[in-house]
């Protein structure tokens, strides 16, 4: 079982949720923190775990929750729920893989019979939105009619940066004036 596809795993085991009514927000949460330890152990067939550390990832607060929702998850073929009466060793969990193969997920209405086993490719058309610069609204758009007369007065009047002397640096200082 160690060569589980997490994503086909999921997609998998989400379709099956949405297809049973008994399950709740509870159950599906405590699903996805097993699956999560299951993915920490490499997938191993078999792996232990520690009530305290499922119900933390699971966001369970209460032992009677958790234990109605892990033995029901046991119950419904979710997963394999074998219960340890010992403190010092956690209770052993196996997961079913829900996916189908170990391969790239081929979407079947994405090719044009259906039993491709290459990745689908899908064209996608953008709808491609150009935002108009508006400082370029005041520039010519004919260059040749340009004019280029008094040009240096007019650069020299508008200063890039508005206040340059902002230390009033001038040499009409009054020094007794605060910076």
């Amino acid at each position: 079982m160690e060569e589980v596809n997490y994503i086909k795993h999921l997609n998998g085991v989400f379709e099956q949720f949405s297809k049973d009514s008994r399950l709740n927000p509870t159950h599906i949460s405590l699903y996805v923190a097993l699956f999560q330890l299951w993915n920490t152990n490499y997938f191993k067939q078999e792996f232990f775990i520690n009530r305290d550390e499922v119900m933390q990832y699971a966001k369970i607060g209460s032992k009677s929750t958790y234990h109605r929702c892990i033995k029901e998850l046991h119950h419904w073929h979710y997963i394999i729920y074998t219960p340890s009466h010992n403190p010092f060793k956690g209770s052993r969990i196996k997961m079913f893989d829900f996916g189908t193969s170990g391969g790239q997920v081929v979407d079947p209405r994405c090719t044009h019979i259906g039993t491709s086993n290459g990745q689908a490719v899908v064209p996608i058309n953008k709808h491609i939105q150009t935002l108009e610069n508006k400082k370029n609204y005041s520039k010519p758009r004919n260059f040749k009619n340009l004019d280029f007369d008094g040009l240096e007065e007019r650069s020299k009047l508008q200063a890039s940066v508005p206040f340059e002397d902002n230390l009033k640096t001038t040499k009409q200082k009054n020094y007794n004036e605060p910076l």
